[in-house]
């Protein structure tokens, strides 16, 4: 005999539990990939290796995170999302723990390697299961306010290497790990929500007692990805992070310009976080892009993918000013250790001319940027059937991951090369430059899915509302 759920199982308070323990366990994994790139030098003295084979290491992770991203949200499509995704919790906080007791590069290699398999996990079922938190007509901003924590993690896991992996790489490692474990436990007596709970053509026959029980099938995974909208949308992923796989190595570039001024190594990665930190902040436009998103989108279904183009192709110029402006004029009290450093990046935020100029610069870039995202997780939903969007995301995430990867990668490649003849930091300005070509063809990508968007939705409602006549019937 099954064993009856308390009183309080499935109502308001459970949920809202349910989605903040869920949104930062989510945010945490993007935290464990935020870790790397500010202890780069760090990490390679430490393992006696080169620079370059961490960010290998890097980029190794990304792509994998991608690929197991594919896997686990078709399984999750077949499959209950909550313990699937407990089981990929665990698994990337335990990799995370034995990172940082790695004694050398091959345990350093194989450990974030099967951490990137877990982390994977977490991207396609989370988007996954958040989506049946939201009703359509309110996709885009909720969505920016999702993908806006999983920023602030990734934030948090650069201000954590930044701050305490100067003098000890090991402990940010470790940090995170411990509250990975900590929030897959809260995650335990969370609420899964119903499959397609949220549709208008659903809800009534699901609040009457049916059970939506359609799942993916094998089959259906090649016509997904190469129909419609769909192909576009995943498609301008790859080339959107070439540009932004890039972009992981901003801190690298602050710290070129602050040892350029005659820091020393530690504090110019203390020094290269903290600027990477405080210019994010600018992704918090991502809630006006989602807003924005949301009300084009009830006026005219192009409304998603025109505004994610236009803020796309906005932000090119002032990302390649940003690169080059210099960082001129620092002054911090290195005897005062982090705390005298942080105090003087906070007090440059007003009194350094340039500092304040690449701020504003930043700001605007990333602002025109972070339209794109809350609209791209929102159209992934408008045009896919509830059982589809885990399998289609997942298989995003993975052309993402290769993207990034590659982008991450080659950018480690150009910036040594071109170090050959252009002095650091020029070397990481140039190259960096020369990646945000690629955020052209993503833009067109964009306004191609646009001419496509409105059938594929009117499809998915034509679908969903034969189907609530037979869960009714």
């Amino acid at each position: 005999m099954l064993r009856s759920r308390p009183t309080w199982w499935g109502r308001r308070n459970h949920i809202l539990c349910t989605v903040a323990v869920f949104i930062v366990l989510t945010s945490l994994d993007n935290a464990a990939i935020g870790l790397l790139p500010p202890l780069y030098p760090v990490i390679a003295r430490g393992l006696s290796v080169q620079e370059l084979s961490i960010g290998f290491v890097t980029a190794l992770t990304i792509l994998i995170v991608g690929l197991a991203s594919a896997g686990w949200g078709y399984w999750g499509d077949r499959n209950g999302r909550k313990r699937l995704l407990l089981y990929g919790s665990v698994l990337w906080s335990t990799m995370t723990l034995l990172t940082g007791l790695s004694q050398n590069y091959a345990q350093f290699l194989l450990f974030q390697v099967l951490s990137a398999v877990g982390l994977g996990c977490v991207a396609s079922l989370g988007f996954s299961l958040v989506g049946d938190f939201i009703s359509p007509t309110r996709r885009g901003l909720i969505m920016s306010l999702w993908g806006l924590t999983q920023g602030i993690g990734l934030g948090v896991g650069v201000l954590l290497a930044g701050l305490l992996g100067a003098n000890n790489w090991r402990l940010p490692f470790f940090l995170v790990a411990g509250a990975g474990f900590l929030f897959s436990v809260l995650y335990l007596p969370s609420y899964e929500p119903e499959r397609g709970r949220m549709e208008p053509e659903l809800r009534k026959a699901i609040e009457g007692g049916a059970h939506y029980d359609y799942k993916v099938r094998l089959g259906d995974v090649v016509r997904l990805a190469t129909r419609g909208a769909n192909l576009w949308l995943i498609a301008q992923t790859f080339t959107a992070q070439l540009a932004y796989g890039s972009l992981i190595w901003l801190p690298r570039l602050f710290a070129a310009k602050t040892q350029g001024e005659g820091y020393s190594l530690e504090t110019a990665t203390v020094v290269g976080s903290l600027f990477a930190i405080v210019f994010s902040i600018g992704g918090g436009f991502s809630i006006l892009g989602g807003y924005l998103g949301d009300r084009w989108q009830s006026r005219d279904l192009r409304g998603r993918a025109l505004i994610s183009a236009i803020g796309i192709w906005g932000g090119i110029p002032f990302y390649l000013a940003l690169f080059f402006l210099p960082l001129s004029g620092l002054a911090f009290v290195e005897e005062k250790g982090a705390p005298g450093v942080v105090g003087g990046v906070l007090m440059s935020l007003f009194t350094n001319p340039w500092v304040v100029l690449s701020f504003v610069v930043a700001l605007t870039a990333l602002a025109f940027t972070s339209l794109a995202s809350p609209n791209w997780f929102a159209l992934i939903n408008d045009v896919n059937l509830p059982e589809h969007r885990g399998s289609v995301f997942g298989m995003g995430t993975m052309v993402l991951g290769m993207g990034r990867a590659v982008g991450n990668g080659l950018a480690g490649v150009t910036f040594a090369t071109l170090s050959s003849s252009v002095t650091p930091p020029w070397n990481y300005a140039w190259g960096l430059a020369l990646f945000q070509l690629f955020f052209i063809p993503t833009g067109l990508c964009y306004y191609i899915a646009s001419r496509k968007i409105p059938r594929d939705i009117a499809r998915v409602r034509e679908t969903l509302a034969q189907r609530a006549s037979r869960l009714a019937g």
